[in-house]
C-alpha cells in the first residue's frame, strides 16, 4: 500500500521511516522536494520518495497531513483538494498559534467548540479523516519504549473503516490504540499536545507519553 505525506519536516520524516520500516512504498511531499533536508531524507532511505505535495496526494493510497496547524488550508490547496476525496486521511496536525507559550502552555488558534480536524474535514468533506499522533513527540512514533509497556494512543474520525485501518497502523507501530469514536473526539485529543509539552517547554523533558489506565473487571 502506498503513503504519501503531506508535510516534510521532522513530524514527515520520522513517520515516512516508519511506514517504510513496516513495508509500505512511501512519497515524502514537500513544497521544495530539491531543498537539502528532502533530499538527505530520501539518500538515508533509499527506497522512500518524495514530490511536492500534489505529486503526493496523487500517489498515496493512505494520506498523513503533517504541517504546522496554521498551514494546513493553503497546504490542501497545493496537494489538491480533490486528490483527498475517499481515502483514509491521516491528521497529525495541531492548531497551535505563533502566540509565545506562556508559563510553558502553548496557544492554540481553535477554541473547544470546534477541533482544527473538524476545520480540515469540512475543507476535503470526501476525506476519512482520522485524527493519530498528534500528542506525542516524533521521536516516539514507531516502537516506543516507554518504562516497558505501550503508551496510549488516541484516534478519532468518522468513518469506522477508516478508524480501523489507522487502528491497525498504530498497532503495528508499537501503540495501544484507544479509539474514541466520531471527530468531536479531536476537540479533547488536539489539546494533549498542549499538556505534553508543558514539561519540555518547561524542564526540557520530553521524554514521555500518555497511558490510558483501566480497572480490570472482576
Amino acid at each position: 500500500m502506498k503513503i504519501g505525506i503531506i508535510g516534510s519536516g521532522r513530524v514527515g520524516q520520522m513517520l515516512g521511516i516508519a511506514f517504510l520500516n513496516e513495508q509500505y512504498d512511501v512519497m515524502l511531499g514537500s513544497r521544495d522536494p530539491l531543498k537539502e533536508t528532502i533530499t538527505q531524507w530520501q539518500a538515508e532511505n533509499p527506497s522512500g520518495k518524495t514530490g511536492n505535495f500534489e505529486q503526493a496526494a496523487i500517489f498515496g493510497d493512505i494520506l498523513v497531513i503533517a504541517v504546522a496547524g496554521k498551514i494546513v488550508e493553503e497546504a490542501l490547496i497545493l496537494a489538491g483538494k480533490n486528490n483527498f476525496a475517499n481515502k483514509i486521511v491521516i491528521d497529525v496536525t495541531n492548531p497551535i498559534s505563533t502566540t509565545p507559550p506562556v508559563n510553558g502552555v502553548l496557544q492554540f488558534f481553535t477554541d473547544l467548540n470546534e477541533s482544527l480536524m473538524e476545520k480540515i474535514q469540512k475543507s476535503i468533506p470526501e476525506a476519512k479523516l482520522v485524527k493519530a499522533f498528534n500528542s506525542v513527540g516524533s521521536d516516539f512514533f514507531y516502537k516506543p519504549d516507554l518504562a516497558g509497556m505501550p503508551p496510549s494512543m488516541f484516534i478519532c474520525g468518522n468513518d469506522d473503516d477508516a478508524r480501523k485501518k489507522v487502528g491497525e497502523i498504530v498497532d503495528s507501530f508499537g501503540w495501544e490504540v484507544e479509539d474514541m469514536g466520531k471527530i468531536e473526539a479531536a476537540r479533547a485529543i488536539e489539546p494533549l499536545c498542549i499538556l505534553w509539552c508543558i514539561p519540555g517547554i518547561l524542564h526540557n523533558e520530553w521524554h514521555h507519553a500518555f497511558k490510558l489506565l483501566k480497572l480490570t473487571k472482576e
